[in-house]
């Protein structure tokens, strides 16, 4: 439908007599005949975006709709999914979860004011076209609105801001190698369970040996920072040892199996 409202001629509109974009502290403004032009498509086809609500309102000076950047980002982002297979009706629901996603902020939390974080993750910035070429047709308004609550994704303006780079590279990794992106959210959902229980172990054994020990600030923000590459190399050993006998058993258990299988085979 899109398609055929693009290939239909324009009717004529009061904003398609127009001076040229007007800038404003917060960027550019254009009125609806600018902002057609700059993204490329027909005012027809964006009156039609508008009425299935794929842009958020524009601003109104009086009879004058005023279109901003934040709108022409959106329209280069339904372009770009629509060049990659979603349907209106697909990018209207991922919108609608993106807009009700987490904002960065909540992500990446606050900053200690006694110690740094413990975390050496980097944040990676996406559009969502750049997320949609991570994950292809994966990227689906369900698996959205888990990656936000789990917590590896939060809007920042027009962007996606993903958590760390070795978790987005490892999810990218997995379902190129097969593996539903569903069911990586799903997995991830549950290891960070099991990582803030391992959080609060750790964290108790803090609160009761060296918080509730005569000390000054300095000497607690010493210790505690001692303890971050012990904790990183227990977890690493016990996760490496227990991986080791979890395969080996996996694999004993397919092989088995595939025995049974040749076996009445012959």
């Amino acid at each position: 439908m899109a398609d055929q409202a693009a290939n239909e001629p324009e009717h004529p509109h009061p904003d398609a007599a127009h001076p040229a974009p007007r800038p404003t502290p917060e960027g550019r403004e254009f009125r609806m005949a600018e902002l057609a032009a700059e993204a490329g498509i027909t005012v027809r086809t964006l009156r039609f975006y508008r009425e299935r609500k794929l842009l958020p309102p524009p601003r109104r000076d009086g009879r004058i709709a005023w279109y901003d950047e934040h709108h022409l980002a959106r329209l280069r982002t339904i372009a770009a999914l629509l060049e990659r297979g979603h349907t209106l009706g697909g990018i209207a629901e991922l919108l609608t979860a993106f807009e009700t996603g987490r904002d960065v902020g909540e992500l990446l939390g606050l900053p200690s004011p006694l110690l740094p974080a413990w975390s050496e993750e980097t944040p990676v910035r996406l559009t969502p076209e750049e997320l949609a070429d991570h994950f292809s047709h994966d990227i689906t308004p369900e698996n959205l609105t888990a990656s936000l609550s789990i917590g590896y994704l939060a809007v920042d303006g027009d962007e996606f801001v993903h958590v760390s780079r070795r978790l987005l590279d490892a999810s990218t990794d997995l379902v190129a190698q097969g593996i539903p992106l569903a069911a990586v959210l799903e997995a991830g959902r549950q290891v960070r369970a099991h990582a803030d229980a391992l959080a609060d172990l750790f964290a108790t054994l803090i609160r009761t040996h060296v918080l509730a020990a005569p000390q000054d600030v300095d000497q607690v923000a010493a210790t505690i920072e001692s303890l971050r590459p012990l904790t990183k190399g227990v977890l690493e050993a016990e996760l490496s040892m227990a991986m080791d006998r979890r395969i080996r058993t996996e694999v004993q258990n397919w092989l088995a199996a595939r025995a049974r299988g040749n076996d009445r085979e012959t």
